[in-house]
């Protein structure tokens, strides 16, 4: 039975290619969920992609994850990243495998981006790499779940 993996988008990402796309491409969020649930399904995994502009819709989320004993997280929790203590309990909590990812370099921009409280509850973080970011998260995540790739 394939395993699931819950792909978390947080504030304002529903707006992927129309905000500032200098800075975060013209893929539209529509793009990130088909790129993640194609590298999922090459792992033999499933991804259930949710958004929300609301936290605490995201930690609902976290804690179903753990009710429906899914395998690893995958969040890009917006903002909220820099701000909210209670994604991180929420994440540590859940002891879910976690990898943070964001599309832009946040240690390329404002001091503000430069600290992450869902870091210390992920098991790795990647930022930079626009929406590939997401492929590279779920790769990073399958290893970890001891997923191969499927033929």
């Amino acid at each position: 039975m394939a395993q699931t993996i819950y792909v978390l988008n947080g504030p304002n990402l529903n707006l992927l290619g129309t905000r500032e796309p200098e800075i975060y491409g013209r893929a539209t969020l529509a793009d990130v969920e088909k790129l993640c649930a194609e590298t999922a399904a090459g792992f033999g995994l499933i991804a259930v992609c949710r958004q929300s502009n609301h936290e605490g819709q995201l930690i609902d989320w976290i804690h179903q994850a753990r009710s429906e004993k899914v395998a690893g997280l995958v969040i890009n929790a917006g903002g909220y990243t820099h701000t909210s203590i209670a994604l991180h309990d929420a994440l540590v909590g859940v002891q879910i495998p976690t990898v943070e990812v964001h599309v832009s370099n946040v240690f390329a921009r404002e001091d503000f981006r430069h600290h992450s409280f869902i870091a210390k509850a992920a098991f790795a973080s990647l930022c930079g790499f626009g929406i590939d970011g997401y492929r590279l998260a779920i790769t990073g995540l399958a290893a970890k779940l001891g997923a191969s790739a499927t033929a």
